[in-house]
Order: structure tokens, then C-alpha cells, then sequence
């Protein structure tokens, strides 16, 4: 007393199937577009020391991320800037528009880019042009999730020219003869 013949069940089977892959194309669709449609925001905060000749007027380009080689990559940071604060007076001085990098000012800007799924852990500036900075840290703080945000990564001394310099945190191993970390090497890629 079998009712359905093998021809509904072959159709059953083509319809189940068509349904779990028209979901399952669903969710990969929506994964896909999140995932590219996924940006943060981040407020980079970089002091320049107050020796003298530490200011520059030169491009500077911005790379750091996390554990995860989730790079965000900056050129022209300059172009970035938000707002200025005067170490010395603890207000914001927004009203006064100036160009940034200049001695013994903090700095911070404002970048867009892919998220962070870890703490951000590497932070590399790169100079170009013909005179000095001398940056003395910089700190990048994440808006959606503050818990990624960076510790301040330390500078003090003139950034070499046409060079990625900075400091990674990422990858640290205890050996006997102290702290090994991996160093990351950056190709030729247009600065």
C-alpha cells in the first residue's frame, strides 16, 4: 500500500534539496555582505615631542591591526585629522584650524577601516619626505568595541625616511635568553 510512487519521492527529495541550498546561498549571501560591509572606526592619537625640529609637514602613512593579520593600512594620514589638543591645556582646540604634526602638540584623526577581531597589537608610522619627526606615541582606540583598542606605543626618536618603523606586540615567546618576537616584514606596497 505504498502511495507515493518513486517519482514523488525523487521530487520530494529534489525539493528538499532545493530548499536547504536556496538557505544555506541565503546565509552566505548575508555572511558575505557583512563581512564587506563590516567597517570600524578608529581615533588615532600621535604626539609630536617638543625637541626641537620635531615637527614635519611631510606625508605620514599609518599601519597597524591585530593577531589575526587584520592590517588596516593608512596613506596620508595627514589628510585624517580631527582635531587638535594642546598637552598643556586639557581642552580641545577645534577652533583653530592648524596643520597637524607640529612640536609638542597631540594630534588625533579619524580612519574607517576593516575590523579588528583582536586587541590591536602592532603599530607602524612611515615618514616621506625631506625633513624630521620625532613622534613620542601613538595610540589607536576602536569605537565599537573598546576592549580591541591599543596600549600606547612609544617613539621618542626621528622616524627614519621611506621606512616602516613601529613596534609589534603581537606574537611574544619567553625564551631563556629573554623575549622573541616576530618580526613582520612589509613588501614593496605603494606608500
Amino acid at each position: 500500500m505504498m502511495l507515493i510512487s518513486k517519482f514523488g519521492i525523487t521530487l520530494i527529495i529534489f525539493v528538499t534539496s532545493f530548499i536547504f541550498l536556496a538557505e544555506a546561498s541565503i546565509k552566505f549571501t548575508n555572511d558575505s555582505l557583512s563581512t564587506e560591509k563590516e567597517k570600524c572606526t578608529y581615533f588615532v592619537t600621535i604626539e609630536t615631542t617638543c625637541t626641537k625640529g620635531a615637527e614635519t609637514t611631510n606625508h605620514v602613512s599609518l599601519r597597524f591591526g591585530d593577531e589575526n593579520s587584520n592590517d588596516i593600512l593608512v596613506h596620508h594620514l595627514n589628510s585624517k585629522h580631527v582635531r587638535r589638543v594642546d598637552p598643556l591645556e586639557p581642552q580641545v582646540l577645534d577652533d583653530i584650524p592648524r596643520k597637524p604634526f607640529q612640536s609638542c602638540m597631540i594630534d588625533q584623526f579619524q580612519v574607517t577601516g576593516q575590523c579588528v577581531k583582536s586587541p590591536i597589537c602592532y603599530l607602524y608610522l612611515k615618514l616621506a619626505g625631506s625633513d624630521d619627526w620625532r613622534p613620542g606615541f601613538a595610540q589607536v582606540q576602536l569605537l565599537e568595541g573598546p576592549h580591541f583598542s591599543s596600549n600606547t606605543f612609544y617613539f621618542r626618536r626621528y622616524l627614519p625616511r621611506r621606512v616602516w618603523h613601529g613596534s609589534d606586540f603581537c606574537d611574544t615567546q619567553v625564551t631563556p635568553f629573554g623575549l622573541k618576537r616576530k618580526r613582520n616584514v612589509f613588501g614593496n606596497e605603494a606608500s
